[in-house]
């Protein structure tokens, strides 16, 4: 993935829950603009870093479960809330539960917290393989891909 929005996973349980952390550089160039004087990670940005910790949280889970690799693809955000401003080098922690999970689809509640405190929240809605893969082939490398990532960004990763 070109946009890594996490720097680590610090804990999956699968079906239930996961937890992240990204510490935002501050020499990230999106920070020259918004705002000049003012640095603040954009809100997009938390979602979507919250997006890919679900994602990691529901393409395990549904690998273990049923043996394939879902693709999680985020479809909605709904009750979006953005409470405080995440400045550059604070460690945002990024925690998603996983609501609802059917044959084709899941649903997280996430949040963002800095130093405790809640400063982003929503509810986030995935679609499972919304583009069919062209083969057998590249759902493989799909997925050796998926489990590169899993393995550098969660220390605790098993490896299956």
């Amino acid at each position: 993935m070109r946009w890594r929005w996490l720097n680590r996973i610090d804990h999956i349980e699968l079906g239930q829950s996961a937890k992240g952390s990204m510490v935002f550089p501050a020499d990230s160039p999106f920070f020259q603009d918004h705002f000049p004087g003012f640095p603040v990670v954009p809100g997009v940005l938390l979602l979507e870093a919250m997006a890919q910790l679900s994602g990691k949280l529901i393409g395990y889970t549904v690998r273990k479960a049923r043996g394939d690799w879902p693709f999680p693809i985020l479809s909605m955000a709904n009750n979006v809330k953005f409470r405080k401003f995440v400045r550059p080098e604070e460690l945002a922690c990024f925690e998603s539960t996983l609501l609802e999970l059917r044959e084709e689809s899941a649903v997280v509640a996430v949040k963002t917290r800095v130093d405790g405190r809640v400063v982003a929240q929503a509810e986030e809605v995935f679609v499972f393989n919304a583009v069919p893969l062209a083969s057998p082939e590249e759902a493989d490398r799909l997925e050796l891909l998926e489990r590169a990532e899993l393995a550098r960004l969660w220390p605790g990763y098993p490896g299956d």
